[in-house]
């Protein structure tokens, strides 16, 4: 029998790992995400396959047995604590995932054998070239802000910082390391780039609530607004402790000292 390193849940999981230049933590479990009482009254937590903090993102891998009824795997004669079978209990928790994890702020995506190249059994064929393919579009983002929130805080985790909830519940990121506070203002591809931009430095304007010489802000935009956002001379933006952060199209984070 083959073990969860070599299982086709680690193989997409890995290539997952490959695309979002973030390291799952597998097997998780949240607090929130837990199990029907026990005969004791206990519940257990729940695991997800794979989490990566720094997308706030979750991947489940269902395999066939998620979806069709296998008796092997169901176990039709054994009532489970939730009072059914494992198949009825599988389906029940994951319904449980499919509501909880989105209603906790994290984005929940759902990978199937069908996504990928599979065989009629549903064992992945291991086509590293076209699973990637598909993976890249399964994890793409709906919007491009979203792309350049999400690699702003995967390059935060990776300096050091931790992301924290926003004093300001409109901020879209904010982040703490040591002393220091950083809070963010993303922007994402537009047709309008001196607009928004002009918008980006009068929303931190308004968030400068705190004469906190610790705290620091950013704005975070695509390659393609980073002249916009240098309109604002530099000299200017050091008095206001702005910094102008920009993303490349490959996800690349740098800070623009222009």
């Amino acid at each position: 029998m083959g073990t969860r390193d070599d299982s086709d849940e680690a193989y997409v999981v890995d290539l997952c790992n490959r695309i979002l230049h973030e390291s799952a933590l597998t097997q998780h479990k949240f607090d929130w995400l837990l199990g029907d009482p026990g005969t004791n009254g206990r519940r257990v937590k729940l695991p997800v396959d794979a989490y990566w903090p720094g997308h706030e993102l979750v991947v489940e891998y269902r395999e066939l047995q998620h979806d069709q009824p296998m008796p092997h795997f169901d176990k039709p004669d054994r009532l489970t604590v939730s009072g059914v079978h494992r198949g009825e209990q599988r389906a029940l928790y994951d319904a449980r995932r499919d509501t909880e994890i989105p209603a906790h702020g994290l984005r929940l995506i759902v990978v199937r054998p069908a996504d990928l190249d599979a065989d009629s059994r549903g064992r992945l064929r291991r086509n590293e070239k076209a699973d990637l393919e598909a993976l890249r579009k399964i994890l793409a983002r709906d919007n491009d802000e979203d792309r350049v929130t999400d690699a702003f805080r995967t390059w935060l985790l990776a300096e050091g910082w931790t992301p924290v909830d926003p004093t300001d519940r409109w901020t879209d990121l904010e982040a703490v390391r040591d002393h220091e506070r950083l809070i963010c203002e993303a922007k994402g591809r537009t047709s309008e780039k001196g607009i928004d931009a002009d918008i980006a430095y009068g929303q931190l304007l308004r968030r400068m609530t705190s004469q906190d010489p610790h705290i620091r802000y950013a704005l975070v935009v695509p390659s393609s607004s980073v002249k916009a956002a240098e309109r604002v001379p530099l000299h200017v933006r050091e008095l206001l402790r702005i910094d102008v952060y920009e993303v490349t199209d490959d996800n690349r984070v740098c800070q623009v000292i222009r």
